[in-house]
């Protein structure tokens, strides 16, 4: 059976002539200029809403910062925000000490959410579940994050500078093994 017989067979001739004869089209043509209509009002909102939006532009900074520095998309700012907070234990001060810490475990805390280990009870069970990465220093992080919590709830708490650097290294530690770098 040829092409030919088989088009005239189902009526698809029969179908492509009524379809396009002029009496079809002059009463489509009201449906064509509404559904023109709503595929251009869809067009410009879906333009408009791209170009409000900050999606596009995350987007595309994002490959290209990663192209041009060499590092991943935030690298530069987390690196930023660590520097930061290795800065306040430069000042000697105790209580410089114990916002670091606070500081760091915050940081971390950022870290394994940004890595999508935000879900859990608390900060513990986050780590446990973020574990295998940091599995070498996993007692270490939770030691750390202790000596955190004895800091902000426990006014007197006293801490030295060795005890402090060697928390905030734990804490640089475990952010850059989950990520940071």
């Amino acid at each position: 059976m040829s092409w030919e017989a088989i088009y005239n067979y189902f009526g698809i001739k029969d179908f492509i002539y009524f379809i396009s004869s002029s009496q079809i089209q002059d009463m489509l043509f009201p449906v064509k200029l509404i559904f023109i209509f709503f595929s251009l009002f869809f067009l410009v909102a879906v333009i408009y809403f791209m170009l409000n939006s900050s999606w596009l532009q995350y987007k595309f900074l994002e490959d290209v910062t990663e192209f041009f520095s060499w590092q991943a998309f935030g690298q530069r700012e987390m690196e930023k925000q660590w520097s930061r907070i290795k800065k306040r234990t430069e000042s000697g001060s105790e209580s410089d000490y114990k916002l670091a810490i606070i500081d760091a475990d915050d940081f971390l805390a950022e870290v394994l959410d940004n890595r999508g280990y935000d879900e859990g009870e608390d900060f513990e069970t986050i780590l446990k579940k973020a574990g295998r990465l940091i599995a070498s220093i996993l007692d270490d992080v939770l030691n750390a994050h202790k000596t955190r919590n004895s800091i902000v709830y426990n006014p007197d708490y006293k801490l030295s500078a060795d005890e402090a650097k060697k928390i905030l290294a734990t804490y640089e530690s475990a952010a850059k093994e989950i990520g940071m770098s």
